[in-house]
């Protein structure tokens, strides 16, 4: 081949090179990167900027709880869920709840506090109705019985959606947490199962309870995933976040999982899928954290998701001994992250002179609004022997507190 043809083969071929790798630089320009795909040209870093205590919403549970004419309605519990109704009304969901008659004070201590005997009964579960901002009644409590003895069921998120993909009846999904009685450090039970219960609409009767996915044969109880502390509804999705027990294990933070369900299929177990780290599995793959290394990062045993302006942020104790008073938080453009974090801190208020700590920060999207976020938390006696003399000698202790939260950018 003449000089001159080598020259114009190997000017072509560059040429023809240089196309392709332009084309490709514009084609990786183009493309969202994986951290955008999902959050769009609105994710951006995002932490809280200022808060401030929800006085109203507190009085209110404060009232009620204290209301003498109600002889055996809910006086206190915690796991606060909340869910709005069609009809517009809310419903509180709780974990542990004291029943009985509330007391004036003093309390049968000299102490200017209202009180419970300590007779008083306790259930696992409880729901009660809110309209037009104030409560009116308690559910017939539990309101979800125990699934077998020395087991029980506490609910966490719910929400409404269709009795099955497309349907115009609407029915309301409640996500239970199902543990079993056990011995130190299980004193709140051993991790079990995940269930969902669906009560019909509007007279809130629970039709079935169907479990999504059981965890009895993972041999590591601090290893078992529950899913429902929290949910985010979006593009046609329920994504559903769930933790591990790794706080019970002496690990200073859980760590986080997300699955996903079509809207209108909670209540199937085969529509579940489990991020795995890569993609979205079926139940027989081993669900993978998208958020914690069990020291520095991770969550309490319950947290909250919201989305906020394009960007997934999600609230939780803080690890170690801060998480007994520290609310942090964590951001992400996806579900499944990655999760960047932890932000910036806040301590809410805590009643003054009593070994108490605050745990479960809930987001309570259907009161919120208008650039702001309304936020629960639970709070219990620090040592579990003698809790409950306690929390009856109180009842104000064992109540959920309020704060409205603005979270803003933060770049």
């Amino acid at each position: 081949m003449p000089d001159d043809a080598r020259a114009r083969q190997r000017t072509g071929t560059g040429l023809g090179l240089l196309l392709v790798l332009v084309l490709a630089a514009v084609l990786l320009t183009a493309l969202p990167d994986d951290g955008e795909r999902e959050g769009g040209d609105a994710c951006a870093p995002h932490s809280v900027a200022a808060w401030s205590a929800e006085a109203g919403l507190t009085a209110e549970f404060a009232r009620y709880g204290d209301d003498p004419a109600r002889g055996d309605d809910w006086t206190g519990g915690d796991g606060t869920h909340s869910v709005r109704l069609p009809d517009g009304r809310v419903l509180w969901l709780f974990s542990d709840t004291y029943l009985g008659r509330v007391h004036a004070p003093p309390n049968p201590f000299g102490e200017s506090v209202t009180w419970r005997d300590t007779t008083a009964p306790l259930v696992r579960n409880s729901a009660v109705v809110m309209r037009d901002g104030r409560l009116e009644s308690t559910l017939p409590a539990p309101l979800f019985p125990d699934p077998a003895p020395n087991q029980w069921r506490w609910p966490v998120a719910a929400r409404v959606e269709p009795r099955s993909p497309g349907s115009s009846e609407k029915v309301l999904r409640v996500l239970l947490w199902v543990r079993t009685a056990g011995q130190a450090p299980w004193i709140y039970g051993v991790p079990t199962a995940t269930e969902v219960a669906t009560l019909s609409l509007p007279d809130l009767k629970v039709e079935s309870v169907v479990k999504v996915l059981d965890q009895q044969l993972v041999p590591d109880p601090s290893r078992r995933v529950l899913f429902g502390t929290t949910l985010v509804e979006e593009d046609g999705w329920t994504y559903v976040f769930g933790g591990d027990d790794g706080q019970a294990a002496s690990r200073p933070a859980s760590r986080a999982y997300v699955a996903r369900v079509p809207e209108g299929r909670l209540a199937e177990p085969g529509a579940w899928r489990y991020w795995n780290g890569s993609a979205w599995a079926d139940a027989g793959a081993r669900p993978r954290a998208v958020l914690g290394d069990g020291q520095r990062t991770g969550v309490g045993s319950a947290f909250s998701v919201a989305r906020v302006r394009g960007t997934y942020v999600l609230f939780t104790m803080a690890a170690g001994t801060e998480g007994l008073s520290t609310v942090t938080s964590y951001w992400a453009c996806s579900p499944t992250g990655p999760w960047h974090g932890p932000t910036k801190d806040f301590s809410p208020s805590l009643p003054q002179g009593a070994q108490v700590a605050a745990y479960n920060p809930q987001v309570h999207p259907e009161l919120s609004g208008d650039g702001r976020l309304v936020l629960s938390y639970d709070v219990n006696w620090l040592e579990t022997v003698g809790a409950a003399a306690q929390l009856n000698r109180n009842v104000s202790l064992y109540r959920p507190r309020f704060v409205t939260l603005r979270v803003a950018p933060t770049r």
